[in-house]
């Protein structure tokens, strides 16, 4: 059963440039990351500040992999710092 995580992020104004670069870096890392199938970045219209990642996986277990991998958490780390909270993940079925 494949899973897609949706990652809503809202950044100041001050911040979005930097969080579109670490985005760049996470995707980047992403691509080698056994059981991923695919994902996207969105810009909200109405609100530059908002984007919206969809990520594609073949299992909840590739997830966790990468999840818990150092690379990922250590760039995650600078993202939630950026935004001045956690990031919070909501995990869907196919």
């Amino acid at each position: 059963m494949t899973v897609k995580i949706i990652i809503q992020r809202t950044v100041n104004d001050d911040n979005i440039l930097e969080l579109t670069m670490l985005l760049k870096k996470l995707r980047s890392l992403t691509l080698e990351q056994p059981g991923y199938i695919s994902g996207e970045t969105l810009s909200r219209i109405d609100n530059k500040n908002e984007c919206l990642v969809i990520s594609t996986w073949r299992s909840v277990e590739d997830w966790n992999e990468w999840v818990n991998n150092p690379k990922r958490t250590e760039i995650q780390g600078q993202i939630d710092t950026l935004l001045g909270r956690e990031t919070e993940y909501a995990m869907y079925s196919t």
